[in-house]
């Protein structure tokens, strides 16, 4: 059994193959100045993967409150540059990966790919490095974690199944330099050529309702993405999933179920 459940934001559940993996978890209402309009997700259902795996070491993907509420004795791997600092924070098995790295998790590979973000904890941070993973050998996941369109993902799309695309950042505008958008992403659909791809990274977190954001349709994303996608990679099924549902990858099954924690709506 194959299942994508899409929490919010990065973060997201990949269950192959009888392993759990949970990546770049942000499971709490606020993050900084950020608050989560989608539904609160199930916590119960999230805190014991086999591994947590981290793309970044931006607050919103390391976020240290989030973690907390992991058992130390978890999995984790992260960037090289964020070893210490898991170590720090009390977890007993962290891997530092540099792009290109292979670790088995069960009776999966997971893989260390490479990504285009300035990843910096801080401004001051020595190195910014972000990478993504891929998951299993064949018929491979790919979660691309933070990252904007780059040529070299050409080289990823053999032997991909789903692909985990993000296609928004927070807030009501994106940088598509550092960011995936609706467009950027639908071109980077047409080099990776996956069966399945689900847009992340929207519909979430953003900031206190302002003008701007009350202009802004949180919807808008994954939808403007399918548009996109459906000229440029018309092939390549899109399955649009809420903060909270989940979906069987197995025979090209689309059962959805929400697994959200309770209901509040978008801005």
């Amino acid at each position: 059994m194959r299942r994508i459940t899409y929490v919010g934001h990065g973060t997201v559940l990949i269950e192959i193959d009888g392993v759990k993996l949970l990546t770049d978890p942000l499971l709490r209402r606020w993050a900084g100045p950020l608050r989560r309009f989608a539904s609160p997700p199930d916590i119960g259902g999230l805190i014991r993967p086999d591994a947590v795996l981290l793309s970044h070491m931006h607050i919103d993907h390391v976020d240290r409150a989030s973690l907390r509420l992991f058992d130390r004795s978890v999995r984790v791997l992260v960037p090289r540059v964020g070893e210490k600092l898991l170590r720090r924070y009390g977890f007993a098995h962290v891997e530092g990966l540099a792009a290109g790295a292979r670790v088995r998790i069960g009776h999966t590979d997971v893989i260390a790919v490479p990504a285009r973000h300035e990843g910096k904890r801080h401004p001051w941070a020595d190195d910014g490095e972000a990478i993504g993973y891929t998951i299993g050998t064949r018929d491979a996941i790919y979660y691309a974690g933070d990252t904007a369109s780059f040529p070299e993902m050409r080289e990823l799309g053999c032997g991909l199944d789903t692909a985990l695309l993000p296609v928004w950042g927070w807030g009501s505008k994106v940088d598509e330099d550092v960011h995936l958008t609706p467009l950027t992403a639908a071109h980077a659909l047409e080099m990776l050529q996956p069966r399945l791809v689900i847009p992340v990274h929207w519909g979430t977190y953003g900031p206190p309702v302002t003008t701007s954001m009350r202009r802004f349709d949180a919807m808008q994303p994954p939808h403007a993405f399918a548009r996109y996608a459906g000229h440029l990679a018309p092939h390549v099924e899109v399955r649009i999933l809420q903060p909270g549902e989940s979906t069987l990858l197995d025979d090209g099954a689309a059962a959805i179920a929400d697994v959200s924690g309770g209901e509040e709506p978008a801005p």
